[in-house]
C-alpha cells in the first residue's frame, strides 16, 4: 500500500497553507537528487539508500512512497528548513513545537505530535515503526 505524507506551513490558523520557498525545497533535496531535479519535483536518494519522490505543489510538498530509513532525515530537514509540519496518513499532524502547533487551522490543532524533527522520531510518528 502506497502512503503520502506532505508538507504545509501555516500561519496564524488559517486553512490554506503558506506556499513553500522553492529556494529552501532546492537547497534542501538538491544534494540527494538522483535525476536532475525540476522546480517541482524531486526524486532523491538518502545516504541509507532508501529514496522518495518530493513533489512541490502551489502550496505544499509531497513526498510519495517514502521508503523507511534515512529518507525520513530528509523528510525532517525540508519540515525544519521550512518551518512546516508534515501531516500524514489520517491528517495526523506531526509538530516541533507547540507554537509551530498554534498556526495549525483548528481542526488539525487538537491532534497534533509535538516530536524532535529528526528522521528516526518522525518515521515512528507517522508509521508507527
Amino acid at each position: 500500500m502506497s502512503w503520502s505524507p506532505s508538507i504545509y506551513r501555516f500561519a496564524d490558523g488559517g486553512d490554506i497553507p503558506v506556499p513553500p520557498d522553492p529556494a529552501v525545497v532546492r537547497d534542501a533535496l538538491g544534494p540527494y537528487a538522483i535525476v536532475e531535479p525540476s522546480d517541482d519535483e524531486y526524486w532523491v536518494r538518502a545516504e541509507d539508500g532508501s529514496e522518495a519522490e518530493f513533489f512541490v505543489g502551489e502550496y505544499g510538498v509531497t513526498v510519495e512512497r517514502p521508503q523507511v530509513g534515512g529518507v525520513f532525515d530528509l523528510v525532517a530537514e525540508l519540515a525544519t528548513r521550512l518551518g512546516a509540519v508534515v501531516v500524514g496518513p489520517g491528517d495526523r499532524v506531526v509538530c516541533r513545537t507547540r507554537e509551530e502547533a498554534a498556526h495549525l487551522p483548528e481542526s488539525l490543532r487538537d491532534g497534533a505530535i509535538i516530536i524532535e524533527m529528526a528522521g528516526p522520531a518522525l518515521q515512528t510518528a507517522l508509521t508507527g515503526a
